[in-house]
């Protein structure tokens, strides 16, 4: 079927009317008024003299989870059709999935619904079909996937907002579209009544979309993003979140399985082992054949008895809380995305462990779980089984202080205990600061160590960088690990792809291991060795070897402190070898197609001398409110085009990690011109979050700057300014 003749290819053609309804929907009492309007809607919508129809998959496109690439208009018809716009670094992106699985589980494709998932990629390395791989593996997609590299569809409808839902009626009619997260109401309003309303016309089809599921392609894999590692220092086993297949792995140290607890899907079950399920598990923690879990997406904190063979829930309520204070007993209160935990005692004359630490990731704070009654650093006496907050105030942030509850963390995402004096700590990975903190047991004193910066609200101070205290450099670190036998402590350097180690008496960071590259090397020695992500690490062998989860890679990696060797530790039952799983390359960044609405902008034309240096200052302004998204490089291009030869020797390509201190972009115009005139162009690509954090956006813009060149020598030239507000 061909695509019909169209009004317009924008979402703005369905502005007028949907506003209309949205504002309408604000005054229905009940949910007949709401089914009513929405069904009045449709027919104003379905009686247009055109469709306002939505541009064809264009052909040659990467797809996930079909046996073959779908067709708007071939494969869709009699089909209400839902286009999920996203990318899969963006957290607002990541919230709506829940909505969509639960929406697919009301309907299938034999109700007449169909979900598509559009990756329209942030920054280039997104655009490497792998890297989507991973991601549809890693958030368990199960919907086709389009990759759509070039963001044509994106650039057709003028979209300007990850994530974006577009609702298609069964002639690949434009119906409906939701900008941002927390849409679930209107989602399944808007679905359901379409779904009713051609089914009343009888232009619902149930015939079935070929779906063939990536992950079934995979070979057999004993671990799947594995995010956290721990040793039982008593029996040397080792315990690891399997965090992909939602299940716990207790395993000698040859590798073996001894128990698999929880798995293959996700779920909320406590019980016997073979009745029990996690959801996303990370941190884990051992004593005594008792073994404490960050069940991460489930937002509980469980806990596994080895001999009885049960699992049982000690913290959290199954929902995600708000609450930044606790106080309540451990099963009726809310918790919000626990990421680690590891044990600790509540004072010096304890002599176990009586309390459990959790890197509450989800409110920034760092909280404790009381295993027996105790007292915390400027606490009163507290009873067992009390779940509170015992640092950060709940503001992302980068601030410490001498006052626990003032201070502040963002996305806390690892712990490691050194009790002993003079260090009497917890040292955290306080992952979107990229830095490394410490607090103090005696007194809950939160202080640096390395990474960062001074400045407590900039959350964009990274890089990879060895050095001491705030002078090194380090990029979203989600484990630490403490070697009490050499005083050391190990950092997983995760968007580094590294492992580095800090000297805390002197704030000295360097590079451990992994040279960066996410190529997976399965035995080397420690300079020649690759990590993917490394989410979490621990200290066994009394302190000679380190165990790393090396997250994308889906292995433990096993590092010899001793022979400085790395190798992979096999993950087996005892009847069969099952070999590891697969790696993903990321591929150099490239130069994205400019979206049709972003703007040109032409300077006045410029004169210079071969050999003189211009510069360019970028002043670019955001919407008020707006900050740049966390994790996703904003970034400026440098290009000539038919005149590539001015670039050579030049820095092409860069980030822009703080819109309060933006780059300079410096040219330098080569000695041998090979032409008199030329065009540079620097284009710029801004991704960020509106005021809520609701919905992320990517605008652009592009600077033209018009050259003439000349052999008179030219004075200084001053510093270009490339203003423009978004």
């Amino acid at each position: 079927m061909a695509a019909p003749g169209a009004r317009s290819r924008s979402l703005s053609g369905l502005l007028p009317a949907q506003t209309s309804l949205e504002y309408a929907l604000l005054d229905a009492v009940t949910q007949q008024e709401k089914n009513s309007l929405v069904y009045q809607y449709l027919q104003k919508v379905d009686g247009w003299e055109q469709d306002l129809s939505v541009p064809e998959f264009p052909e040659g496109l990467e797809w996930l989870n079909t046996e073959e690439p779908i067709s708007v208009y071939k494969d869709l018809c009699g089909k209400i059709v839902i286009l999920d716009f996203f990318t899969y670094c963006c957290i607002n992106c990541i919230h709506l999935l829940p909505d969509l699985r639960a929406l697919e589980h009301t309907y299938s494709d034999k109700d007449g619904l169909l979900i598509i998932s559009v990756h329209s990629a942030k920054f280039p390395n997104e655009k490497v079909l792998d890297n989507i791989k991973s991601a549809v593996l890693r958030y368990n997609i199960t919907h086709p996937v389009v990759n759509d590299a070039d963001a044509s569809l994106w650039q057709e409808l003028e979209i300007s907002c990850w994530p974006t839902l577009v609702i298609l009626g069964p002639r690949g009619n434009m119906l409906f579209s939701l900008i941002g997260e927390g849409h679930k109401d209107k989602l399944f309003l808007y679905t359901s009544i379409a779904l009713k309303y051609y089914k009343d016309r009888g232009q619902i089809r149930d015939d079935k979309i070929g779906i063939k599921l990536y992950k079934d392609s995979l070979p057999p894999s004993p671990l799947l993003f594995p995010g956290k590692v721990t040793v039982d220092q008593v029996t040397n086993r080792l315990v690891i979140a399997d965090t992909g297949h939602h299940r716990i792995l207790v395993v000698w140290k040859n590798g073996q399985i001894q128990y698999s607890i929880g798995g293959p899907n996700p779920g909320r079950k406590d019980g016997i082992f073979s009745e029990s399920t996690f959801n996303s598990p990370q941190g884990v923690a051992i004593m005594n054949n008792t073994i404490y879990v960050a069940d991460t997406e489930n937002h509980l904190i469980r806990k596994i008895d080895l001999e009885a063979e049960t699992v049982s829930t000690v913290a959290g309520i199954g929902i995600q809380g708000t609450d930044k204070e606790g106080g309540a007993q451990g099963e009726q209160q809310p918790i919000s995305s626990p990421w680690d935990v590891v044990f600790g005692t509540s004072g010096p004359e304890v002599q176990r462990d009586d309390i459990l630490w959790i890197a509450m990731a989800g409110t920034h704070q760092i909280w404790a779980l009381l295993l027996d009654s105790g007292k915390l650093p400027k606490k009163n006496e507290l009873t067992k089984g009390t779940c509170l907050r015992f640092a950060g105030s709940g503001n992302e942030e980068n601030r410490n202080n001498a006052y626990p509850h003032k201070a502040a963390f963002a996305q806390p995402s690892g712990l490691s205990l050194a009790s002993e004096d003079p260090w009497s700590c917890l040292f955290v990975a306080d992952s979107e600061s990229s830095t490394v903190r410490t607090i103090s047991l005696k007194d809950g004193a939160v202080k640096h160590l390395v990474g960062g910066e001074r400045d407590p609200m900039n959350l964009f101070a990274f890089g990879d960088v060895d050095g001491v205290g705030i002078n090194a450099k380090l990029q979203h670190p989600l484990g630490v690990t403490w070697d009490k036998k050499r005083n050391l402590l190990y950092v997983a350097d995760s968007y580094n792809h590294k492992i580095k180690v800090v000297d805390p008496k002197t704030k000295h960071c360097t590079t451990l291991a992994g040279t960066g590259d996410t190529n997976n090397v399965t035995s080397s020695s420690f300079t020649e060795s690759t990590f993917n992500e490394p989410g979490g690490l621990c200290i066994g062998e009394n302190g000679q070897l380190l165990y790393v989860a090396d997250t994308n890679n889906h292995q433990i990696k096993v590092m010899d402190l001793e022979t400085k060797m790395v190798s992979v530790l096999p993950i087996f039952r005892s009847e069969n070898v099952v070999v590891d799983g697969p790696f993903l390359v990321e591929k150099q960044k490239t130069l994205p197609k400019l979206p049709k609405s972003a703007p040109n902008i032409r300077l006045s034309p410029m004169t210079a001398c071969a050999g003189q240096t211009l510069q360019f200052k970028l002043r670019l302004d955001l919407p008020s409110g707006s900050k740049l998204t966390e994790g996703v490089p904003s970034c400026w291009f440098l290009t000539a085009e038919g005149n590539e030869w001015l670039l050579q020797g030049q820095i092409p390509s860069g980030d822009i990690e703080n819109i309060s201190n933006q780059p300079t972009v410096s040219l330098q115009i080569p000695k041998d011109c090979l032409s008199l005139e030329a065009i540079v162009s620097i284009s710029v690509f801004l991704y960020y979050c509106s005021a809520d954090s609701s919905a992320c956006m990517m605008k652009a813009v592009l600077f033209s700057q018009p050259l003439q060149i000349t052999d008179t020598q030219q004075g200084c030239i001053a510093p270009v300014e490339l203003r423009y507000v978004f």
